[in-house]
């Protein structure tokens, strides 16, 4: 199997991702065949800060899971409003 098959099924997912020279948790946006769209949290703020493409040839880690990816999840996911909280008032 392929790297961007697999990929393919954590699209939407967090995850702690290492390329090239960098390092960053984020979100897979999108596994397409030639780049990778990243969207890269900050670490303290825990708000997307930037989205970068990334040529799979270039991806030297994923960590799917674990106790500092479930860390991430569960601090943003904790920042998303109740459903059906009125976030206008």
């Amino acid at each position: 199997m392929y790297l961007l098959q697999k990929l393919k099924a954590f699209e939407r997912n967090i995850v702690f991702m290492r390329w090239g020279t960098s390092a960053d948790y984020g979100k897979i946006k999108y596994v397409g065949q030639d780049f990778i769209e990243f969207e890269v949290i900050d670490g303290e703020t825990l708000e997307y800060t930037e989205t970068v493409l990334v040529n799979p040839n270039m991806i030297l880690e994923i960590v799917l899971g674990g106790p500092d990816v479930s860390r991430v999840i569960a601090a943003v996911s904790s920042m998303l409003p109740a459903f059906g909280e009125d976030r206008f008032n």
